[in-house]
């Protein structure tokens, strides 16, 4: 993946989060940022990326991609870098409102992500990011929500999204060089070879 990688996981995983949400009936949007940021008030769902990591076991592997432009090749990246990105998935607050709807579209979300647990496609540069259930201690828990320490804590959830590639700037394409040049001329004229 690009430079973009993050962004793009990130915009993947809210497109399927707005797709969950749409199927529950609970009206309001996804917001990504900061839990206690005040944009996030009245969204039904926010995501917030809390934590970024190399990935272990990928770390000196390399990267085999498909390139799918005509014709199809393997690129090989050598010095890219396999991320695990940790996302918290919370209920949002509505003012005057209980967070028992704000929990019905946290269940859609859960069934939404345990039911196709892929991210693929051309939003992600056509390679397969998987999302996994990170259960949180309450130690952990306690130190997301530390961050925050103006807001009130809200039903949250964590997903792992995996293996994330930020792969090196690939130089621009160079022509082949011109070896052999050849020129014909019309029937009985002349043929030659640079």
């Amino acid at each position: 993946m690009s430079a973009d990688a993050i962004f793009n996981v990130t915009q993947a995983l809210t497109v399927r989060l707005e797709a969950a949400l749409l199927a529950s009936g609970v009206p309001g949007t996804v917001f990504v940022g900061p839990l206690d940021d005040p944009d996030a008030s009245g969204a039904a769902l926010i995501l917030f990326l809390y934590r970024m990591m190399p990935n272990a076991t990928l770390r000196n592997r390399e990267h085999r991609v498909v390139n799918v432009a005509p014709p199809p090749q393997i690129i090989v990246h050598h010095d890219s870098l396999p991320l695990d990105l940790y996302f918290l998935i919370t209920v949002g607050t509505r003012p005057g409102q209980s967070e028992e709807p704000m929990l019905r579209a946290l269940g859609y979300a859960i069934r939404e992500l345990q039911t196709d647990p892929n991210l693929t496609g051309p939003g992600v540069d056509h390679e397969t990011v998987h999302l996994s259930l990170e259960p949180l201690t309450t130690e952990e828990v306690s130190r997301v929500w530390a961050l925050f320490p103006a807001a009130n804590y809200r039903t949250s959830i964590a997903y792992l999204a995996s293996p994330v590639w930020i792969d090196p700037a690939q130089p621009p394409v160079q022509p082949a060089d011109v070896i052999e040049d050849q020129f014909h001329s019309a029937p009985g004229g002349v043929e030659g070879h640079a």
